[in-house]
């Protein structure tokens, strides 16, 4: 009876793991981060996302700094303005690009100076149609302060 149990563990575990894996279905490609200088307390990430069906960003999150947050980029009127945004919309099979003057990721309160050719981890928080969230980790390099987009 106890290998009964132990197999139904064992599926449940494969199943609940399965479902996490199939429920990011996130491709990233070309992740980086903007690289700072001594006292410079913000950065940004930046990388292309093309989800396998419809999901929404929510969240990010690394333990380089104290607050992560999606951000956009926009002109209003004469003046380009940046902002949070609650979630970015991840369309089925389309890429979707995080660039420097667009939408990105900001890494706000950092904790130390980043330096080119390290690697800072990013959680990336999604949502689907019914609000169940997953999460895929992130390795992004650091980019020189004066580099452009890969």
């Amino acid at each position: 009876m106890t290998s009964i149990h132990s197999l139904a563990a064992l599926a449940a575990a494969v199943l609940l793991s399965a479902s996490a894996a199939v429920s990011a279905q996130v491709t990233v490609d070309a992740p980086w981060v903007r690289a700072t200088v001594p006292q410079q307390q913000a950065t940004g990430a930046f990388m292309r996302l093309t989800a396998a069906r419809d999901l929404r960003l929510v969240a990010a999150r690394s333990s380089v700094a104290r607050t992560t947050e999606v951000h956009e980029m926009a002109m209003q009127g004469q003046m380009m303005r940046m902002r949070q945004v609650p979630e970015l919309a991840l369309p089925k099979g389309r890429a979707v690009a995080l660039v420097p003057g667009g939408y990105h990721i900001m890494l706000i309160d950092l904790k130390r100076p980043l330096s080119a050719g390290e690697q800072v981890a990013i959680t990336l928080v999604f949502a689907n149609g019914q609000g169940k969230r997953s999460e895929q980790l992130v390795q992004a390099p650091v980019r020189p302060l004066g580099a452009a987009a890969p």
